[in-house]
């Protein structure tokens, strides 16, 4: 099972040009194989090195310090964002709201996963009412992560709620939008997303890139290969299908095309057994069979955005709501003051906050930074997830023949602790 501690000892060095970035990798516990339901990709962050080859003399990072930690977030007072969870849930007609927020930084995005549910069973315990007394609204935003994270987190939530509503002021994409299936309703703003919930698969028999990390293998790919054979290339005789697919056998291993087809089973069955969780009646059951695979086949790219209308029609799900255009203004309010605090609109690029700390660009270490990359938040507790880490570096040494590197910073990135703390 994935969890966002997983992949702290792997090691990677990579040297490239212009902006840095986390290498992305999918790492499961045990080398077990792993099916995630990323938008962009589960990242397992790792220690790595790059070069960075542009001359850069400022930043806009607003940086502060404390007791030798450098805290690169931008600080929104969570007073600011309790008020606002207030004014929600008033406006919703009493509900409780619990946000679950997931990094989407460009660089810095972290999945949803099981080490989440025990901070939500935390939350859920400080509601103090009973179930028929008790309406719960998942405030979320997420790329995607572990695909058995939705069916533990919508049945825990479901167990203590007479009802229970999904928020979407932003992105929900693949087990997000797997959370949402699960929801009596999928409360959306207009900038609202959901996304196609065909998992990808990663497992140590999967082909490596460069780096010689799993390549992440989209069951969706897989059958549109066999698609082109048949349809594009005109090829039905059973022996030249044989003959094809031993192309693709021999490319990718036959264990990890098992897991795909396992996986593809899966995400249907998760999909199917959450809008069962709701749609009950006996004329539903062919609904949902639509439904999912429209979800899981028919939009044929992962990164497809789905807004509220897709959602409605052609897709075809019956709990899209849209909301007053108060609960739209607070929905957007919050998001933004999260939006602020993970810095999601701004890329991580390690050099440039190296060069930030260092403008001289001398040999340096930075002391302990912290980026904040999650947050599952109610009135009653806030729980944040966060990364501790350090560079190093200083100048690129000398190039062919001894000539100088002109603005160019070697930055090495070492990884101290990440999790959740309780605030």
């Amino acid at each position: 099972m994935m969890t966002q501690a997983a992949g702290l000892a792997a090691k990677n060095r990579v040297r490239r040009a212009g902006l840095g970035a986390f290498e992305s990798g999918r790492a499961s516990a045990g080398g077990q194989q792993q099916s995630t339901y990323p938008a962009v990709g589960s990242l397992g962050l790792r220690d790595f090195r790059y070069s960075f080859f542009r001359s850069c003399s400022s930043s806009k990072n607003n940086l502060t310090t404390s007791r030798g930690r450098t805290n690169l977030s931008i600080i929104v007072p969570k007073a600011d964002r309790i008020k606002l969870i207030k004014q929600l849930q008033e406006l919703r007609g009493g509900t409780t709201v619990i946000s679950y927020i997931t990094s989407t930084r460009q660089g810095l995005e972290i999945p949803m996963a099981m080490d989440s549910i025990r901070k939500f069973y935390d939350h859920i315990k400080l509601i103090g009412k009973p179930r028929d007394h008790t309406k719960i609204d998942l405030f979320l935003h997420s790329n995607g992560g572990d695909g058995t994270v939705p069916w533990r987190l919508v049945t825990l939530l479901r167990e203590h709620a007479s009802r229970f509503a999904v928020l979407v002021p932003y992105k929900a994409y693949s087990a997000a939008t797997l959370t949402a299936l699960g929801a009596d309703s999928i409360v959306m703003h207009p900038i609202g997303m959901l996304g196609p919930t065909d998992p990808t698969v990663a497992n140590p028999f999967n082909p490596r890139d460069p780096n010689n990390q799993p390549i992440g293998i989209s069951v969706e790919d897989v059958s549109a290969y066999i698609a082109l054979v048949r349809e594009d290339a005109g090829i039905n005789h059973e022996d030249q299908v044989v003959e094809a697919f031993k192309v693709l056998a021999d490319k990718i291993h036959p264990l990890a095309l098992g897991n795909v087809k396992r996986s593809l089973s899966q995400s249907r069955m998760m999909a199917t057994k959450l809008l069962a969780l709701h749609m009950t009646k006996p004329e539903d059951e062919h609904k949902i069979k639509e439904i999912v695979e429209k979800l899981t086949s028919k939009l044929f790219y992962h990164g497809h955005p789905i807004n509220r209308s897709e959602a409605k029609q052609p897709i075809g799900l019956p709990t899209i709501e849209d909301p007053p255009t108060e609960v739209e203004d607070v929905m957007w309010k919050l998001y933004l003051d999260y939006e602020a605090e993970i810095k999601m609109e701004e890329p991580f690029d390690a050099a440039m906050e190296f060069i930030a700390l260092n403008p001289t660009k001398i040999s340096f270490t930075t002391p302990l930074i912290t980026a904040i990359l999650g947050f599952i938040e109610s009135i009653g507790r806030t729980d944040v997830y966060s990364l501790d880490y350090m560079l190093s570096g200083g100048p690129l040494p000398p190039g062919p023949g001894g000539v100088p590197m002109a603005g160019g910073v070697n930055v090495g990135m070492a990884v101290r602790r990440k999790g959740w703390t309780k605030e």
